[in-house]
């Protein structure tokens, strides 16, 4: 990620940037900011960057032309190394703009550069901000001196999102906001202090009630704290509860919307529809045709991607001339049973390099384009060697679905496919995370694998395909 700020105080962003875990992100690398000043881009001779607005009133107003010439100067340093000057996102905090969350702070953590305009005054020239800013952004319905202290809150919000900036990659996904609830209380030593002790629940041991205990006091924070939160907390509840009574066919929603990976966008009486967040494909879930009506006729005009739950839902596709292509038929397999699977220790399975499990699926014949372009992540693959050669391998899809499973031709038969799919249903499960996948229908040898490791196979297929009118 890559930040840069205009403003008529880059120290202020500087010195408070460089502490911390955004310091420490800095050092690594892993992040990198720009500050520019306003002021350096005017063209008056005292640095002036102000002016009084045109039909009188309160203040003064920043300029056009420093602020063009400061952001037009970033754009074309971007342009000379990247692609992206011309596609730079400039988000100009505001009180008028569009409050900032955590989904949206997701969203920018995605992009690869960001632009902040911090204004002062009584703000900035129309006109410039008409031709150059993207985003209009508030964090809050107040009024500050200037637009630092907001870019410095979304900045640090973003930064955390980012890959390998926080140490523990799961808290991300833990913490308040997640599922639309407020974090539950922490605790720490001594036992007891000024007369208060630590719940004796988190000294039991048992990490299912604490868990619990955990879950419901976050529910019962966000009930009293924040009841706009819990609202929508309770139709997610209400949501998942509907797809749960048809558990294996529809876990890679259940899953999406337990990470908080998939925005909620139709929850009828008859159906659900969410839409992943990373890569914006659909996943609809229907049991009546208006429903199913329903959510076909919310969809975009343009070409997208569906995961379709219901034939029903197929043939509203149909009704509507939307469909481009052939459907890919699918089954859920999911594994419910909890325990680790064993493995067997004929292979060293360890961590590969997602390059080297691009370029043994193009010589397949498998895949045709980077794998960053698939929906898979590149640092999810683990290998099965034999002595320093690549057997076969594993990964996971974007959507938190295992895929890719792949074993060399002349390695076939040997059990590596089952070593490779129980010790990844193992990694899994020691961080919390749902174990599941698709299979090809028709592929008889995928599904006596899945028997063999005791995954459930959904008992009606999924249809995935792209769509547009």
């Amino acid at each position: 990620m890559n930040f840069h700020v205009l403003t008529l105080f880059p120290d202020m962003i500087e010195q408070a940037f460089h502490t911390s875990i955004t310091g420490k992100a800095v050092e690594s690398g892993r992040i990198t900011l720009e500050t520019v000043n306003i002021r350096d881009y005017t063209e008056n001779k005292h640095k002036k960057v102000d002016d009084y607005p045109y039909g009188g009133g309160a203040g003064m107003l920043m300029q056009a032309q420093p602020v063009y010439d400061a952001w037009n100067a970033v754009r074309s340093r971007i342009a000379a190394q990247t692609e992206a000057g011309s596609k730079l996102r400039c988000i100009y905090v505001t009180p008028q703009g569009k409050p900032f969350t955590q989904e949206m702070a997701e969203e920018l953590a995605e992009e690869e550069r960001l632009v902040f305009l911090c204004g002062h005054y009584e703000g900035i020239d129309e006109r410039v901000l008409e031709e150059i800013v993207t985003d209009y952004v508030s964090i809050g319905d107040y009024v500050l001196t200037g637009g630092e202290l907001p870019a410095m809150v979304m900045m640090d919000a973003i930064a955390r999102l980012v890959p390998a900036v926080l140490h523990n990659e799961e808290s991300a996904e833990t913490e308040s906001f997640h599922r639309h609830l407020l974090e539950h209380p922490h605790y720490s030593r001594p036992e007891e202090w000024h007369g208060r002790k630590v719940p004796a629940i988190l000294l039991s041991g048992d990490h299912s009630k604490i868990e619990a205990w955990r879950q419901e006091q976050s529910v019962a924070r966000t009930k009293e704290r924040r009841p706009d939160l819990y609202e929508k907390y309770q139709t997610l509840v209400k949501t998942t509860t509907w797809l749960m009574r048809d558990k294996v066919l529809h876990m890679d929603m259940i899953d999406a919307l337990n990470r908080g990976s998939a925005k909620l966008v139709y929850a009828g009486a008859g159906g659900v529809a969410l839409q992943e967040k990373k890569t914006g494909r659909w996943l609809l879930a229907a049991e009546t045709a208006k429903a199913a009506e329903e959510m076909v006729s919310m969809l975009p005009d343009t070409g997208w991607t569906a995961l379709l739950h219901q034939d029903i839902l197929l043939k509203a596709v149909q009704e509507r001339n939307m469909a481009v292509g052939v459907a890919q038929e699918f089954r859920q397999v999911v594994y419910t049973r909890g325990v680790t699977l064993p493995v067997a220790k004929e292979w060293t399975l360890r961590r590969l390099d997602g390059a080297a499990a691009a370029a043994l699926l193009q010589e397949a014949g498998i895949l045709k384009t980077e794998i960053s372009e698939t929906g898979l992540v590149t640092d999810s693959f683990f290998g099965a060697f034999m002595e320093d050669m690549v057997a076969g391998f594993i990964g996971l899809q974007q959507s938190g679905c295992m895929g890719a499973l792949y074993v060399r031709e002349d390695c076939r038969r040997k059990g590596i496919g089952a070593a490779l799919e129980a010790d990844y249903i193992n990694r899994l499960l020691r961080v919390g995370r749902a174990a599941y996948g698709r299979i090809p229908a028709e592929k008889e040898a995928a599904v006596r694998l899945q028997e063999k490791l005791g995954l459930r196979i959904s008992k009606t297929p999924v249809w995935e395909r792209e769509f547009g009118r």
